[in-house]
Formats: C-alpha cells, structure tokens, sequence
C-alpha cells in the first residue's frame, strides 16, 4: 500500500512561482509512474503532469512550458515546479502513483490508471 502527502500549495499572486512536492511511502516508489491532477470549483478533476519510472515526462497543453515535473527517487519525492502562474491555475492539487503492474512504469493521462491518491493541496492564484 502507497500512501501519498503533497505539500506547497498556498496563496500566490499571478505570474509568480509555487513548487509542489508529493512525499511517497509504503511502496517501492521508484518502479512507480506519478502524476500530478487538480481539480478547480464546479468542475471535474483534470491531468495536469506525469512522469514515468524512467523519467519521461507528459504535461496537458495549458501547462507546457510553465510546469515542470521530476522525481527524486532517493527521496521518494515527486515536484511540480510552478511558474508563471495564471487565475485558471487555481484548484486542489493531487499527487497520484501507478502501479508498474501491467504499465510498466510507463504515464497516463486517465485518473483510472492511477491507484493511490493523496489528499491533496490547495494552490490560489490571485490577481
């Protein structure tokens, strides 16, 4: 069983720079693919950055550029580096771990795909 802690989140202005960090334990946390979700007011929870066993990256369209996903494996840490934040950036963000049973460590986008969540830190983007 993994359990997963996000840190980081707050209050931060627009344009500014926030770092998340996914603290994993219980598993063998190297041979897992983590993401990173979030989910704003009224609406469904969305993909936002993956990164597999071996370090390949994904990001959705609207973070590209601005988002930057790693892992530190000796630390069992997962970080979304945050920058040049918008208002649409406002949600909760989840930290996510898949399992390398039939994914190979490999990333999804699919919120179905992942089976350990964290509970999430709440990231504010204000004007």
């Amino acid at each position: 069983q993994v359990q997963l802690v996000e840190s980081g989140g707050g209050l931060v202005q627009a344009g500014g720079s926030l770092r998340l960090y996914c603290a994993a334990s219980g598993g063998t946390y190297s041979t897992y693919a983590m993401g990173w979700f979030r989910q704003s007011p009224g609406k469904e929870r969305e993909f936002v950055a993956a990164i597999s066993r071996s370090g390949s990256t994904d990001y959705t369209d609207s973070v590209k550029g601005r988002f930057t996903i790693s892992r530190d494996n000796a630390k069992n840490t997962v970080i979304l580096q945050m920058n040049n934040l918008k208002l649409e950036d406002t949600a909760v963000y989840y930290c996510a771990a898949r399992s390398p049973f039939r994914s190979s460590g490999s990333t999804s986008r699919f919120q179905y795909d992942y089976a350990y969540w964290g509970q999430g830190t709440q990231v504010t983007v204000s004007s």
